[in-house]
């Protein structure tokens, strides 16, 4: 019997055949663009607002927001600042492509008492520094829909908000549409932004911008195998969960948003975790669902939600504190199934959401659509009896 000669060859993932796509063309585009050594100055076409401003994300800090504000001040000729410390995934970036860590935003306004501050990544109160001063706002570029908490200026402003799945995806647009090279390690930090922020490119919110920037961004990066980059980073996103208090994965990545409707008025919290490894954090129910509700109480919140988003198999566990919260999910999430806890538990006090993973495409506007459909807070308490003076009704 003759030996049988078997090849097995690996699929490309979904970032490799965008790349693949548009790898020619792509290399072309980005020869054409100026070396560092060698920019135009465009300085008569950008916003003169932006020169010398303080480029600063939102609170809980995450890598588009770092990102942003390390492209945005290069591009306009500002100043990167951070709003609050860094995450895992922001430190791998930052290490990875030997960028510093931008001073926070407190020491900038009173190291530089004239400057003004571009806001990235966010555009609602809720999400702003406290030390920012709204009168020392001079633009706004983010990708997020404007809500009832946006900021209110006595002056107009710049405004750049795209609906794209990434804010570095705009900086880095400008960049090229301005026939500006950014920086390698600039283009790498946008690079690990946009796919952080998309997904992999795989979320709802990814557009062909995004694609498109992804593999311009890489090229000027040098980055030849962008699969092992995700894979890094995404390990990088996940590392520091498994150390963190139940405290603070509830309060890692919270927003929240207030209503007001005839029939409800109130803040409804919506906390994320993207990981890995969901089953990881949803062993720790008990003590999540017990600081969700703490949380809600201290910040007097009407509703809080947490959404554990596993960012390799795409789905989303959403974990209910209470009966408005299980209420308007049901409301919210027509298609979504509760999940049937153990035999001592009263009522479930969680929800499959299948494959919805986005708080921006999926989940804060089907809670939005819900509550300006006529859903009314009528039933308050917690979905669980316990001993515990958290749970009981």
């Amino acid at each position: 019997m003759s030996d049988i000669d078997i090849s097995v060859t690996r699929k490309r993932t979904t970032v490799e055949r965008e790349l693949d796509k548009r790898k020619t063309s792509v290399h072309e585009f980005v020869s054409h663009l100026p070396k560092e050594d060698s920019l135009p100055d465009v300085s008569p076409y950008i916003p003169q607002t932006l020169s010398d401003a303080i480029f600063c994300g939102h609170l809980v800090t995450d890598l588009d927001s770092i990102a942003g504000s390390i492209g945005a001040a290069e591009l306009y000729g500002g100043i990167p600042a951070r709003a609050s410390e860094v995450n895992s995934e922001t430190a791998f970036a930052l290490k990875l492509w030997g960028v510093e860590k931008p001073v926070p935003i407190e020491e900038l306004l009173v190291t530089y008492p004239k400057a003004g501050v571009c806001l990235v990544d966010h555009q609602q109160t809720s999400q702003l520094n406290k030390a920012i001063d709204i009168n020392r706002i001079v633009g706004v570029i983010d990708h997020h829909a404007l809500q009832n908490a946006t900021i209110v200026t006595d002056m107009p402003i710049y405004i750049d908000i795209r609906p794209w799945g990434s804010m570095s995806t705009i900086i880095g647009h400008t960049f090229v549409t301005l026939r500006r090279r950014p920086k390698k390690s600039t283009a790498g930090m946008l690079l690990c932004a946009i796919l952080s922020d998309t997904l992999n490119l795989q979320g709802p919110t990814t557009t062909e911008w995004d694609r498109l920037l992804v593999a311009i961004l890489a090229e000027i990066a040098e980055v030849t195998d962008l699969s092992d980059l995700v894979s890094q980073q995404f390990r990088a996103k996940s590392i520091e969960l498994a150390g963190l208090t139940a405290d603070a994965l509830v309060n890692g990545d919270q927003k929240v948003f207030t209503f007001k409707t005839e029939k409800y008025e109130g803040s409804v919290g919506f906390a994320v975790i993207e990981t890995t490894d969901d089953d990881v954090i949803l062993s720790r129910t008990d003590e999540l669902l017990i600081s969700l509700s703490q949380d809600k109480e201290s910040k007097g919140l009407s509703i809080l939600y947490l959404a554990v988003v596993n960012i390799v198999k795409l789905k989303t566990t959403l974990l209910l504190c209470g009966n408005e919260e299980r209420d308007l999910a049901i409301e919210s999430f027509k298609n979504a199934k509760l999940i049937t806890p153990p035999n001592d538990l009263d009522e479930p006090y969680s929800m499959d959401l299948g494959n919805l993973v986005s708080r921006k495409k999926d989940f804060i506007p089907a809670i939005t659509k819900a509550i300006k459909d006529g859903w009314s807070n009528s039933r308050k308490g917690l979905v669980r009896r316990s001993t515990s003076d958290v749970f009981d009704v």
